[in-house]
């Protein structure tokens, strides 16, 4: 196809005021391919993030700060799938595939603001393990309920703030065409490369940033776990080490899943990157990421597979008075 640029006339430069993002080009046998997986994946992911979801709501036993966590991360994730996905699956069988402008900068702040949650989450998920591990006698004293409420609304709020002033910056440069993104979703590279004025100091400052948070947030949940890793080898018990390592194992491949692909990404010079690969990465952490946690956290926790149990049987277990 050859996409239109939509422009509008402002103070007699022309503005773009809509995208077209590229996605996978290809055949339209592979585009209903690509449709029909990309469409599985995020079924699944939501059935699985809400599944855990309603387990922690229902089973009391799960009402502790540890599973707490885990049901906020699991909202998370849901809407971070959410904010790229249903538009990715219209753009499949769409043949103009655009984006309106202030729709691309709409999904550009929000899939940054939550990837920018998500690490702090973990963080906190991390912290939350080493207190349970290596301070198991304080642990109930120090995350009560209200710490844990705390945690996760600094969360929410400095992974929103995070991005917000650059993104809104970015926003207001000028795009005067062409209006054509080699991506499935709004990024900053491919934006900053389309602005007809471009400033290198905001883009520098994005990716300033976003790299302060990667390599901050990585190295505390690194050193939880090396903290956590000493504690467990200290227990005598074979048992408790198997449970230890168990629930902090899962929490591990979450973060090395996670962080191994935007730190490709945001970390690290991505100028030898093909565009495709540079597609590929981005679909593993924002897509493929979020499927695979519920099945994770799932599989490696004997307390939520029996929970998940009663969700699928359709058995509600109601908290004793």
């Amino acid at each position: 196809f050859c996409p239109l640029i939509n422009k509008v006339q402002v103070s007699g430069i022309s503005t773009v005021t809509q995208f077209v993002l590229l996605g996978f080009p290809g055949p339209w046998k592979i585009q209903i391919i690509l449709f029909s997986m990309v469409l599985l994946v995020y079924i699944l992911t939501l059935t699985g993030n809400m599944a855990i979801i309603c387990a922690v709501r229902w089973d009391h036993r799960l009402h502790t700060p540890m599973y707490v966590l885990l049901a906020n991360f699991s909202f998370l994730e849901i809407w971070y799938v959410t904010c790229t996905v249903p538009n990715m699956l219209v753009n499949f069988l769409s043949k103009t595939k655009t984006i309106s402008f202030s729709g691309c900068f709409t999904q550009f702040y929000f899939f940054f603001s939550l990837g920018t949650t998500e690490c702090f989450f973990l963080c906190v998920m991390a912290y939350d393990r080493y207190l349970a591990i290596c301070r198991p006698l304080h642990y109930p004293s120090i995350m009560t309920g209200k710490l844990c409420v705390i945690l996760v609304c600094l969360c929410w709020l400095i992974g929103f703030l995070g991005h917000a002033i650059t993104i809104f910056f970015i926003s207001q440069l000028p795009f005067c065409g062409p209006n054509i993104i080699d991506h499935f979703l709004c990024d900053v590279d491919p934006l900053m490369a389309l602005s007809c004025a471009p400033t290198p100091i905001i883009e520098y400052v994005f990716h300033f940033v976003s790299s302060l948070i990667i390599i901050l947030t990585i190295l505390y949940i690194i050193g939880s776990y090396a903290l956590v890793l000493r504690a467990v080898l200290q227990v005598p018990s074979s048992a408790g080490r198997q449970k230890a390592f168990s629930t902090c194992g899962s929490h591990l491949a979450v973060v090395s899943l996670f962080y191994g692909t935007i730190m490709v990404m945001y970390v690290s010079p991505t100028s030898g990157n093909s565009v495709a690969m540079y597609k590929i990465i981005t679909l593993i952490y924002s897509v493929v990421t979020p499927v695979l946690n519920p099945l994770i956290y799932s599989l490696r926790n004997r307390e939520m597979k029996f929970a998940l149990r009663q969700v699928i049987c359709g058995i509600r277990i109601i908290q004793p008075s």
